[in-house]
């Protein structure tokens, strides 16, 4: 029955998150946006522009047979990676709050990083139906599947995006589990991984704040632990049923991007426990429909490619949970099809329509 049912599960799940990121994108930027920019729908008219072209990008990889990206996947590789190296480049690399994350086109701007996600799943799912047989040995399996998807990950890091860069190291570890590396090695990388890491949070000091706010944010209430503090009292005002939609206050210039990383926590706010529950009800949806196709593909490529896109909306989605519920550091991500950003969202609405061409691509066979 899933197997049957998995399309239709993936489709209502993706479609009533879109549909409940626009009204909160609405609900979460009214006020922020009325009083910066004089337009109080100035986000959300943005933001439905970048659904109507995310759904674009949806119909185009729900058309495209997935197997094309198998051909393409250097290619995808190498293009994310050119883009990510331009994020550097003056005058094209666009910098906000010390970091350097967007490239500026002129009519559009966006997020390398967010295309370097998918293309790296992409790639990451043709080296392991490559490397297939070879997968067991260090040198011809592990370190290709490993060494060569890292570069973006490097280069995400660097910009700096610490999140972003954890959350891809996160995926291709999975999917170098779901592939068949050995999990000594993927063990080994993980522990030889962690002075780097350390190297790299003590090395700016946004991150150092972020960690010492996360293991006290009352140590400074005002500063580095405002926002998760914020979260906490969102979250408590919400109780089981919520104040109701858009009546909720910590977004009136109290929690900063509510419209943004901390939209869940505006959620349980304005639609309480039940608002929580529901949101975690429809990324399980994707996540099971996810891994339903995954198992049913008949090409070792399907597989990996499904699992690595079902991967990379939930692991994503349940980092964002975390952070605003104070259970990891800040890491500044987006919840995938609720937050604002275009970026995000059309990549997302893009990966969905590819999980959608392998499951199409399965029954025609």
């Amino acid at each position: 029955m899933l197997k049957r049912n998995a399309d239709r599960i993936l489709i209502v799940s993706v479609l009533l998150l879109v549909a409940l990121g626009v009204v909160m994108v609405y609900s979460t930027s009214f006020m922020v946006a009325l009083e910066k920019y004089g337009d109080k729908y100035f986000f959300v008219k943005k933001h439905i522009v970048y659904t109507l072209m995310g759904f674009a990008a949806f119909f185009v990889a729900l058309k495209l047979p997935y197997r094309v990206y198998r051909t393409l996947a250097p290619v995808l590789f190498v293009v994310a990676v050119v883009l990510l190296f331009l994020i550097f480049v003056p005058g094209v690399g666009h910098k906000v709050g010390g970091a350097r994350r967007w490239i500026d086109a002129g009519l559009i701007r966006f997020q390398p990083s967010e295309v370097a996600k998918l293309s790296m799943v992409v790639f990451m799912a043709y080296l392991l139906e490559k490397k297939k047989d070879k997968i067991k040995d260090f040198y011809s399996g592990f370190l290709p599947c490993v060494v060569l998807p890292a570069i973006p990950i490097g280069l995400v890091m660097a910009e700096p995006d610490f999140g972003t860069s954890v959350t891809m190291a996160m995926l291709l570890l999975f999917m170098a589990f779901i592939g068949g590396v050995r999990a000594s090695y993927i063990g080994g990388l993980v522990v030889a991984s962690l002075p780097v890491v350390y190297v790299v949070i003590t090395s700016f000091d946004y991150m150092t704040r972020r960690i010492v706010a996360f293991l006290d944010p009352w140590k400074d209430p005002g500063g580095a632990g405002f926002q998760i503090i914020q979260s906490f009292l969102a979250f408590g005002s919400g109780g089981l049923s919520g104040v109701g939609l858009g009546e909720g206050r910590l977004k009136l210039f109290y929690l900063p991007e509510a419209h943004t990383d901390f939209i869940f926590s505006i959620i349980g706010e304005e639609l309480g426990l039940i608002g929580v529950t529901a949101v975690i009800v429809l990324y399980g949806g994707i996540l099971l429909s996810g891994m339903v196709i995954a198992k049913n593909s008949k090409e070792l490529f399907g597989t990996y490619l499904a699992a690595g896109i079902t991967l990379m909306l939930t692991l994503q989605a349940l980092i964002n949970m975390a952070v605003v519920l104070g259970m990891l550091p800040p890491k500044g991500l987006p919840l995938p099809f609720l937050s604002y950003g275009g970026t995000s969202l059309m990549v997302s609405l893009a990966a969905v329509g590819i999980l959608l061409n392998i499951y199409a691509a399965e029954g025609d066979r």
